[in-house]
C-alpha cells in the first residue's frame, strides 16, 4: 500500500511544504497498521524518528474523512512540557484541516477549557493527573466530551510502565471509555521499549483488541560517546601511578597558579570548560544535585568574569522558570547550558542540541537512551559525555568502598545496549493496593452513592486490578469505613466519608506518584519553585540554581519568603533513588571478571575494548579489575574483610537485593550470630559472624530449600509505606502488597542457590 497516497490532501501538502522527499520507515509502517487494521498499534523507534507524525498523519486523515461528533483523539503524555511542545507541532499540522487541537493541564487558561467544554472536537492533549481531575469533577460531561472518541495516543509509554502512574493511566482510560460508551483504538509511542510484547499487552488491556507492533529496520545511529572519571578531590596522581606501576596520567585540566578555578571540583570544571560555546544539557540524577551543580557552575562564571550561561530545569521549579529555560534553549543562536533532571529527558524538541552531559550513571538503560536522544537531531550524531564522580577512599577503607561502582554502572548501561540492544522490561506482578485505594475513592467521589457490590464491579473489573481478590477488596472497604474515608448511608449504600472528602478535594489527590509536603518559595512577587522541610528564618536554601536567605515561613499557607545571596549550599527536595535491574548488576560483575578471563592481557589491553573511556576512566577500571583479581571479587560471592567481618556481593537488582537482605537478617542471621549488618544497595552487604562462613552457607542452603512465604520476610509490626497511599491502607494489605508485589523472591532464590552451590575456583568463572 502507498501510505502517502492514502493521506489526506492536507497532510500531503504539509509533507511537500516541509520538503520531505519520502516517508520514514516508521511512518509507512504506522500508516499501514492504522489504515488497514482495527487493532491497537505500538510504535517504537529512535528519538526524532518521526513517531508523532507517524501516528497523527493517519489519525488526522481519518478524522477529516469522518469528522467526530466529540473529541476524536485523546493524547496522553507524562509531562506538561511535552504537551506544550506537541501542542505547537500539532497545531502546525492541523492549521488548515478544520481539526481543533486542545490542551488541558494546570497551566492552561480556564477560557480555553471552557471553549472545549462548549464545543468538544478534534484532538485533546492531557496529563493523567488532569484526566483524573476531569473524571472526578466533570463526570456528567464525559459522554458529551468523548462520545465519539476514536483514538487514544499514549506518548512516551515506557515512562508509565514501572509504577502506579501507568496503572492509573490504564484505569483512567477504561473508566472514561465505560462512561462515554466507546472503545477507541490505542496507539503507544516510545523510543525505548524493552519486551515489546509485554508493552503490547499493557496497551491492549480491556479493549478486546490485539496490538500490532510494526517491525521497522532501525537506521544505524551515529554516536559520539565518552566517559571520564574524576575524584571529587584529586588524589596524588604521581603516587598512585607509582603504586600501580604505571606511567603518570597528566591532569587534562591542569591550570596555572593564577587560575581562579585551580581548586575547583575537577568534574564540574570539566563540564564548565566543555560547555563553553555550545548548546548543552547537563543531566543529574536528583534535584538536589541539579541545584548544587547549577550553583557551582554559575560561581565559576563569576570567578572567570564570564556572563552566566547556565540555566536550570526540574520538577520543583515554578512554571515561569521552566518555560523560560525551554524557550531560551530552543533558540538556534543561544549557546546556553541547561542543568536538568528527567524533566528534559522525554520528547520535548529543544532544537539542535550539541552535547549532553550525564553526571554519574543513570539508573536505567532507558534513561541513558532517552538522554542520549536529546542530542543529534537534524542529522547530527548523538553526543553524550559521561562525567563519573567518586569520593577518594580513605587509606584504611575496606574493599567495597574502593570499587568505582558508578563507573561500572555507566559502562554496563552502555554495553548492554551496544551488545544486546537490551532495555528494561515493564514491571509485572505487583499488587497495587495503593492505587486500589485511590481508584476506589475516585470512583465513589465521581459516581456518588453505590452499593458495595456495584463499587466492586466498577473497580475490580479494571484490568490493572486483575490480581486483586474480592476478599482483599472487602478488607479495604471495612478499613475505609472504620477510618471515615467512606461511610454507609441509611439505605446501605456507600459514599465518601469526612476523612475521604479531605482527601479527594485536595488537588494532590489527582496524582498517584509520591509527593512530599511542599512549600512555595517566593522572592517578593516572584515565584521560584517549591521545597520540602523549610529551614528556620535566616537559614539558607538553594533553588533555581541560586542561594536565598529565608525571611519568613508561613506555615498555614505553605509559603517561604526569601531574598538572594551569594554562595553554594545543598538543596533537598525529597528525591528517592531509582531501581536498578539485575541484568545491569550482572554486566557490572562481568566487567570485573575480565581481569580473570583475560589474564594474559595487560590491564591497558583489557580496558582498551571500551573505546569511549577516556584516560582516567580507563585507569580507574583497570584498578578495579586488579582489585578484583587480587581479592576474588566477581568470582567469590562472599569475601572476608578481615577477622569475622564479611562482604556479600550478590549482583542483584534493587528488589531482589531487598529480598536477600531480609532473607539473611530474618532467616539466617539469628542462627549464625550475624551482627553489624549494613548494606549499600544494590552493590554489597556487610556483616560480622559469630560462627564460620561455612556455617552461614549451610544455613543459607537449608533455608533456601524450604518454601518461602514472602510474609515471613517482613519485620514484626512493620508497615512498609512504599507507594503514595500505603499509609491509608489496612496494615495487612500494606504488608501483603510489599511482600508479594515488591520483594523479588524468585530472583533472590536463584541467586542464593548459586551462592551456596558455586565454588570459587576459576573453572566456574563464566557461569
Amino acid at each position: 500500500m502507498n501510505v502517502f497516497s492514502r493521506y489526506s490532501p492536507l497532510i500531503q501538502h504539509y509533507i511537500y511544504e516541509n520538503g520531505w522527499t519520502s516517508l520514514r520507515g516508521i511512518q509507512a509502517a504506522a500508516g499501514d497498521a492504522i489504515f488497514n487494521t482495527d487493532a491497537n498499534v505500538l510504535l517504537s523507534a529512535s528519538t526524532a524518528s518521526g513517531k508523532t507524525e507517524a501516528a497523527f498523519f493517519p489519525i488526522i486523515t481519518l478524522m477529516q474523512e469522518q469528522p467526530p461528533a466529540s473529541v476524536g483523539c485523546l493524547y496522553i503524555a507524562p509531562l506538561k512540557a511535552l504537551i506544550n511542545d506537541q501542542f505547537v507541532r500539532l497545531n502546525d499540522i492541523c492549521d488548515e484541516s478544520g481539526i481543533a487541537v486542545w490542551h488541558w493541564h494546570g497551566d492552561v487558561a480556564q477560557s480555553q477549557k471552557k471553549k472545549l467544554l462548549k464545543h468538544p472536537s478534534g484532538i485533546l492533549q492531557i496529563t493523567p493527573e488532569s484526566l483524573e481531575a476531569m473524571l472526578l469533577h466533570r463526570h456528567s460531561e464525559i459522554p458529551h466530551l468523548f462520545g465519539d472518541l476514536r483514538f487514544i495516543v499514549i506518548d512516551e509509554i515506557h515512562s508509565f510502565l514501572r509504577g502506579d502512574r501507568g496503572g492509573q493511566t490504564l484505569c483512567l482510560i477504561e473508566r472514561l471509555c465505560r462512561i462515554a460508551n466507546v472503545n477507541p483504538r490505542r496507539i503507544g509511542l516510545s523510543a525505548t521499549i524493552g519486551e515489546p510484547d509485554m508493552v503490547a499487552r499493557y496497551l491492549s488491556a480491556g479493549t478486546g483488541r490485539g496490538t500490532v507492533i510494526p517491525r521497522v529496520e532501525a537506521a544505524k545511529a551515529k554516536w559520539r560517546l565518552s566517559m571520564e572519571h574524576f575524584f571529587t578531590i584529586q588524589p596524588d596522581h604521581t603516587v598512585q601511578a607509582r603504586k600501580e606501576g604505571r606511567k603518570e596520567l597528566p591532569d587534562p585540566q591542569s591550570t596555572g597558579p593564577d587560575d581562579p578555578l585551580r581548586m575547583a571540583d575537577p568534574a564540574l570544571r570539566y563540564i564548565f570548560d566543555n560547555t563553553r560555546g555550545h548548546k548543552c544539557l547537563v543531566f543529574s540524577n536528583s534535584r538536589e544535585e541539579c541545584e548544587a551543580v547549577t550553583s557551582t557552575l554559575r560561581q565559576y562564571c563569576e570567578a572567570r568574569h564570564e556572563p552566566d550561561r547556565f540555566l536550570i530545569h526540574h520538577g520543583n521549579l515554578s512554571t515561569s522558570y521552566r518555560e523560560s529555560a525551554e524557550e531560551i534553549i530552543k533558540r538556534d543562536d543561544s549557546l546556553v547550558t541547561v542543568c536538568t533532571t528527567s524533566t528534559l529527558e522525554l520528547g520535548i524538541d529543544i532544537g539542535r542540541l550539541e552535547r549532553a552531559f550525564q553526571i554519574d550513571a543513570p539508573y536505567t538503560v532507558s534513561s541513558f537512551l532517552q538522554r542520549m536522544g536529546r542530542t543529534g537531531r537534524r542529522n547530527a550524531p548523538s553526543e553524550m559525555w559521561f562525567v563519573i564522580r567518586e569520593d577518594p577512599a580513605e587509606a584504611r577503607a575496606l574493599l567495597p568502598e574502593t570499587i568505582p561502582w558508578k563507573l561500572l554502572q555507566g559502562i554496563a548501561l552502555v554495553q548492554l545496549y551496544l551488545e544486546e540492544k537490551w532495555v528494561e522490561p515493564p514491571r509485572t506482578g505487583r499488587l497495587p493496593y495503593s492505587l486500589l485505594y485511590h481508584q476506589t475513592m475516585a470512583t465513589l467521589a465521581s459516581g456518588g452513592e453505590m452499593t458495595p457490590a456495584e463499587l466492586a464491579s466498577r473497580v475490580l473489573t479494571l484490568s490493572y486490578f486483575r490480581n486483586i481478590t474480592q476478599d482483599d477488596f472487602r478488607v479495604l472497604l471495612r478499613h475505609l469505613l472504620k477510618t471515615d474515608h467512606i461511610e454507609r448511608t441509611e439505605r446501605g449504600g456507600l459514599i465518601v466519608g469526612i476523612a475521604g472528602e479531605r482527601e479527594v478535594n485536595n488537588f494532590k489527590f489527582y496524582a498517584v506518584f509520591q509527593e512530599n509536603e511542599e512549600y512555595t518559595v517566593r522572592c517578593e512577587s516572584q515565584e521560584l519553585g517549591t521545597i520540602v522541610k523549610p529551614p528556620p528564618v535566616n537559614d539558607k536554601i538553594a533553588i533555581a540554581g541560586r542561594v536565598w536567605v529565608v525571611e519568613e515561613v508561613d506555615i498555614k499557607r505553605h509559603v517561604v519568603y526569601c531574598h538572594p545571596v551569594k554562595g553554594i549550599i545543598p538543596a533537598y527536595f525529597g528525591d528517592e533513588p531509582g531501581d536498578i535491574h539485575t541484568h545491569i548488576l550482572e554486566r557490572m560483575r562481568r566487567l570485573l571478571l575480565e581481569g580473570f578471563v583475560d589474564g594474559d592481557k595487560t590491564p591497558e589491553q583489557r580496558v582498551a575494548r571500551y573505546a569511549y573511556l577516556l584516560p582516567h576512566a580507563r585507569l580507574r577500571l583497570a584498578q578495579a579489575q586488579d582489585a578484583a583479581l587480587h581479592s576474588g571479587l566477581g568470582v567469590k560471592w562472599i569475601i572476608s574483610l578481615g577477622g569475622n567481618m564479611y562482604a556479600l556481593f550478590p549482583w542483584l537488582g534493587s528488589y531482589a537485593f531487598l529480598a536477600l537482605e531480609r532473607f539473611l537478617r530474618l532467616k539466617c542471621g539469628p542462627q549464625v550470630g550475624m551482627k553489624g549488618f549494613d548494606s549499600n544497595r544494590p552493590y554489597w552487604m556487610q556483616f560480622t559472624l559469630q560462627t564460620s562462613l561455612d556455617r552461614l552457607l549451610e544455613v543459607m542452603r537449608a533455608e533456601i530449600s524450604k518454601p518461602i512465604d514472602p510474609m515471613t520476610l517482613l519485620y514484626p509490626k512493620e508497615k512498609p509505606v512504599f507507594d503514595k497511599y500505603d499509609d491509608r491502607l489496612p496494615v495487612e494489605l500494606t504488608r501483603k502488597g510489599f511482600a508479594y508485589g515488591v520483594l523479588d523472591i524468585e530472583g533472590m532464590r536463584q541467586r542464593v542457590m548459586q551462592i551456596v552451590a558455586m565454588r570459587t575456583d576459576k573453572s566456574l568463572l563464566l557461569e
